[in-house]
């Protein structure tokens, strides 16, 4: 199919790099590093041992670990392509 300028299959790569770019910023966020700490780094309490065996480098506790992801807010893609729309603007 041809694309105007862009190659065959650009849209494609588009994708696949948003894909990749988008899964690597998650698997960062989600690599704790370091020793685990026995109590929690905001409540004190105590982590259980499972969650350090699981998650080496745990900081938080199960409740303030939820309290933070549920404050979390998506962040927007990435346009790269861009819309008719969003170049008027």
């Amino acid at each position: 199919m041809a694309g105007g300028w862009a190659k065959d299959g650009a849209v494609s790569e588009q994708i696949e790099a948003s894909i990749n770019d988008e899964l690597a910023r998650l698997k960062a966020r989600r690599a704790p590093v370091g020793q685990s700490l026995t109590h929690c780094a905001e409540c004190e309490e105590q982590i259980p041992e499972a969650r350090r065996v699981a998650l080496p480098g745990v900081k938080l506790c199960i409740d303030c670990q939820q309290e933070r992801d549920s404050a979390h807010r998506s962040r927007g893609g990435i346009n790269r392509r861009g819309s008719k729309d969003s170049q008027l603007k």
